[in-house]
């Protein structure tokens, strides 16, 4: 039977078996696709009818009764807001400066291999120890950053529990810890870039500055579009570093709070899975709104060779 539909398809036997194998290799990753990510979706999706009965056991259908709830929810709001601002903190200053060390550290220069090192490490450390290190640097009293500004006459920072300076803090430690994972992907994109462009150009007089924004930014336009969205992503599921850094009783949670804490806080402290999904549900489609518009836009700054 598959021989009869290969041959009235026009498939030859060796494109068949290409075919096979192809599907073979990728099977466990569309398993892994709709295990761990599409079947949730679903689930997340119609548990948001749902409410815990009590004691978080037994579900009971409530309609729209909790996007209802959420809309009219002012913390919602806030956990968005505090959700976008550390996503535009982030994601930028993260891009631009990685993008930076990777031209720096794609160069001939001593010790380049030392130096990638060094700023991939944050990304091979745990989320919860990175939290804790920062933690103890932003303490009040004792903290050393504090005392650094002490040594210069500054007046000590409430970095963690003062509302108007909570989030930048969290933006600190957000664009610390992925700039070498960002680099890692420019160094990639960088080196395919043929190194006939910058010999021909050098030729014709253009300065290294030049070269930058027409050939280095253009050809690696892929690579930005890429890191690009799935730093936004990434972003907009900030968790661990609020959680680790502050908890529901700090004066900087309203000003901090994101939606993924505020999922945690309703699914799992206070019993109401039906309306976290709720909130995972507005997150997806914020997500999915900003994805379709960069999608809609690479089209118009990004140079596909």
């Amino acid at each position: 039977m598959v021989k009869a539909a290969v041959k009235k398809s026009g498939i030859t036997k060796k494109q068949w078996n290409e075919y096979k194998w192809a599907w073979f290799m990728i099977a466990p990753t569309i398993a892994g696709l709709f295990i761990l990510n599409i079947i949730p979706i679903f689930q997340t999706f119609f548990l948001s009818f749902f409410k815990s009965g009590a004691f978080g056991k037994g579900n009971i259908f409530v309609g729209l009764a909790n996007y209802k709830r959420m809309i009219a929810d002012r913390q919602v709001w806030f956990a968005v807001r505090n959700t976008l601002l550390y996503t535009i903190g982030v994601v930028p200053v993260t891009v631009v400066f990685s993008l930076f060390i990777a031209v720096l550290l794609n160069r001939n220069i001593k010790g380049k291999n030392i130096y990638r090192t060094i700023y991939f490490i944050p990304m091979v450390a745990a989320p919860a120890a990175v939290t804790m290190v920062w933690k103890w640097l932003y303490n009040y009293q004792y903290g050393l950053i504090n005392h650094f500004l002490g040594m210069l006459g500054i007046a000590k920072i409430n970095w963690i529990d003062n509302p108007h300076i909570a989030l930048l803090s969290i933006i600190i430690i957000g664009v610390w810890s992925t700039i070498g994972y960002d680099m890692v992907l420019f160094l990639a994109g960088l080196q395919e870039i043929p190194t006939d462009y910058y010999e021909a150009s050098t030729i014709d007089g253009a300065s290294p500055v030049r070269q930058f924004f027409s050939i280095t930014l253009p050809l690696i336009s892929p690579t930005l579009f890429f890191v690009s969205v799935t730093s936004i992503i990434t972003a907009m599921q900030v968790f661990d570093v609020i959680y680790m850094m502050l908890d529901v009783t700090s004066p900087s949670y309203n000003s901090t709070v994101s939606l993924v804490y505020l999922f945690y806080n309703n699914s799992f402290k206070y019993s109401n899975k039906g309306y976290g999904s709720t909130i995972v549900m507005l997150l997806l489609l914020i997500i999915m709104i900003i994805t379709v518009i960069q999608n809609r836009l690479q089209k118009k700054w990004v140079n596909y060779l």
